[in-house]
């Protein structure tokens, strides 16, 4: 009696120490995420200060022409502008850069993009799903979408132009065109890498074609899907300047183009930080949708 007493005692410690080592190794785990994380800040920092202090001592030198180089506090200013209003030395007054503050060119050129990428990311998944699931259709589509995707946006801006106008509509078909293709792919390659064995094992319970395709070919194709649009709205981002170089204010890309035009470098370059920032933040979002809506996405 006592040595089973005995044994069930050391039964308890030791399951309370499986406990208690199952917290240290969570807790060690989550300790490492937060060093590499600040790793990773401390390192993206560090190349930033180095990258504008050589900007700056290229302009201080004057080893490159303003006009070709404008120093960083000259692309600052020419931010500062761009977002207020400012007396002209003929006395008036203006606001902004071509009668928009910059926030409203970036606004105006993010809704061109939600616009474009939105009708993608709808179409996008069904064609994919479609095309995965149909040999026949995969046969007779995949050539095209091969050739769309292979054609540059300045390629096609022209025939949009001429088919849809000036306008929006025709910025809003180059988009969709620039992100579409990322996106039907991405979702063929994930249904094709859905393993064979889950699908067996889930028609060996009875589970219907539809009840497999929600249950186990949509979860395991989601981190696809979502890695497609992602690559989707960077395409879209380098495609907007192309879709805004006729009427294309406001917007950034526009605006980037015509002071461009106009020689002020230090606008151009602000516009294209800006640019940058915006698709980094945006990336940025959407990959932390991504780990809510698919907790397993990003993971091995």
């Amino acid at each position: 009696m006592v040595t089973g007493s005995h044994d069930d005692e050391h039964g308890v410690v030791t399951e309370a120490d499986h406990l208690g080592q199952s917290l240290r190794v969570a807790a060690d785990a989550r300790r490492s995420r937060r060093t590499q994380r600040l790793r990773k800040f401390v390192l993206s920092l560090a190349v930033l200060l180095v990258a504008l202090g050589v900007w700056w001592a290229i302009t201080a030198l004057e080893l490159v022409q303003p006009l070709y180089l404008p120093s960083p506090a000259a692309v600052w200013q020419a931010f500062v502008e761009s977002n207020t209003c400012r007396e002209l030395d003929s006395g008036r007054r203006v606001c902004g850069e071509q009668n928009y503050y910059m926030w409203e060119h970036l606004i105006a050129s993010m809704q061109r993009i939600a616009v474009g990428v939105g009708v993608a990311v709808v179409l996008g998944p069904l064609v994919g799903f479609l095309m995965a699931s149909i040999g026949w259709l995969n046969t007779a589509l995949e050539p095209y979408l091969n050739f769309l995707r292979a054609l540059p946006p300045l390629g096609y801006i022209g025939l949009l132009i001429v088919w849809f106008g000036i306008g929006n509509t025709s910025k809003y078909w180059l988009l969709f065109l620039a992100a579409f293709p990322p996106i039907v792919i991405a979702t063929i390659n994930g249904v094709r890498g859905v393993r064979e064995d889950s699908i067996h094992a889930a028609r060996s319970m009875g589970a219907s074609q539809w009840q497999v395709g929600r249950h186990v070919v949509l979860p395991a194709t989601l981190p696809e899907v979502i890695g497609g649009i992602r690559i989707a709205v960077g395409f879209a981002w380098t495609t907007v300047v192309a879709a805004e170089l006729n009427a294309g204010i406001p917007g950034i890309g526009g605006l980037a183009y015509v002071s461009g035009q106009q020689l002020q470098t230090a606008l151009t370059i602000a516009c294209i930080i800006v640019i940058g920032l915006a698709a980094v933040a945006l990336d940025a979002l959407l990959k932390h949708l991504g780990t809510i809506l698919v907790p397993w996405y990003g993971r091995a």
